[in-house]
């Protein structure tokens, strides 16, 4: 038995919103970035799957959802970048990632 595309789904829809969950309950700036990097994640595996079972007049898979996904891939490797950066910049001038410690961006 193969999975289905609701199963990938349902998966996806686990996966935003446990990362939902991180970003609105915790308060340490790192984990809520890595609850936005699963939200990201889950929209990737369900364009994934869209793309998958969605099939073309000749019965071949459509891949355009696939090839959308390795662009966002790599502009979240760009994202990554930048936000640890900053991160490790507020770190180093604040000595906290506590969201609650942080209420003015000048430093």
């Amino acid at each position: 038995m193969s999975p289905t595309l609701a199963d990938y789904l349902l998966v996806s829809g686990l996966l935003f919103t446990i990362g939902l969950a991180g970003v609105m309950l915790r308060r340490n700036i790192i984990i809520i970035f890595m609850g936005l990097e699963m939200m990201l994640n889950a929209a990737n595996l369900s364009l994934v799957a869209f793309s998958r079972f969605n099939l073309t007049s000749v019965g071949l898979p459509n891949y355009s959802g696939q090839v959308l996904v390795f662009f966002i891939i790599t502009v979240a490797a760009a994202e990554v970048a930048v936000g640890l950066a900053i991160i490790v910049a507020l770190f180093r001038a604040r000595q906290t990632t506590h969201v609650e410690d942080l209420n003015s961006m000048k430093f």
